[in-house]
């Protein structure tokens, strides 16, 4: 884990604090309720932009041909940008809950051929003017139990069912347009943790992973990951409405045959919660 996205997500969340006033306004509690502000839901709907760093790299064979590894950021000039991020959760009961997200990613970018390379059987040779179209679609369909739960905190275990939509298209003049598609639903088992600092500001961090098992296919041929990190900070300014400040990282790598893929994103995200 690197420090300095954990440093920024608390200086972050410091500036948060101050602007906000007393916990003790906001944290006020009906008698005989001691928990956290924002922990007495049923619906929770969150959104957030993401402003995430790409490193993408991806080969496609095509008719037998097999593609060279296409860095898309140095040979192909896409570039960071932001991301909307949609996430409900619905609380069927006080230690289970219900997740849903949904993260829709583009690049586009138009850039000039630098070195020759294969990509799905046709070559694009050094100086041809390329345009490349980026289309990740990245869904996450979880359900929570939080074994240990108490009025500031928390910590509990996910079990997903992701499922990623990758395509990639490269077009340039003389050749057309070329693509490349990945997807597939995937299993994942995690863990969350939160406390609070004060009874209206939390921190939560929760990792879900997926690993293909070398044992289960040729290591050769097939293979795949998924790794899932998010930490982030959380001021409820009421039960109802919050504010949040995070830190994300995605890590995907993906090998069928003679196509392989590897795909990270790492960056920050603001956003906000509404609850009922």
């Amino acid at each position: 884990m690197r420090i300095r996205p954990i440093a920024t997500l608390v200086c972050l969340l410091a500036g948060l604090c101050a602007a906000s006033p007393a916990a003790a306004q906001y944290g006020a509690r009906p008698v005989g309720s001691d928990r956290a502000t924002g922990e007495t839901y049923h619906v929770e709907l969150g959104g957030s932009i993401w402003n995430p760093s790409p490193a993408i790299s991806i080969s496609s064979e095509s008719l037998g041909i097999a593609g060279d590894t296409i860095d898309f950021v140095n040979d192909l000039g896409i570039e960071k940008t932001n991301f909307k991020q949609l996430k409900i959760v619905l609380r069927a009961a006080t230690k289970h809950k219900f997740r849903f997200e949904y993260t829709p990613i583009e690049y586009t970018a138009q850039s000039t051929v630098t070195r020759t390379f294969v990509f799905n059987g046709q070559r694009f040779t050094l100086g041809v003017p390329v345009t490349t179209d980026l289309q990740w679609k990245a869904y996450r369909f979880g359900y929570e139990w939080d074994f240990v739960y108490v009025d500031r905190g928390f910590v509990g275990m996910l079990l997903e069912a992701k499922y990623t939509n990758i395509n990639a298209t490269l077009s340039a003049p003389l050749i057309g347009s070329e693509f490349t598609e990945a997807k597939a639903p995937i299993p994942a088992i995690g863990v969350i943790g939160r406390g609070y600092v004060v009874p209206n500001i939390s921190i939560t961090g929760e990792f879900s992973f997926f690993k293909l098992p070398d044992a289960t296919a040729d290591p050769k041929k097939y293979g795949g990951k998924y790794y899932d990190f998010d930490l982030y900070g959380t001021v409820n300014f009421n039960d109802h409405l919050g504010a949040q400040v995070g830190y994300r990282s995605l890590d995907v790598f993906y090998k069928v045959k003679l196509d392989q893929g590897t795909m990270t994103l790492k960056g920050p995200y603001f956003g906000g919660v509404v609850r009922f």
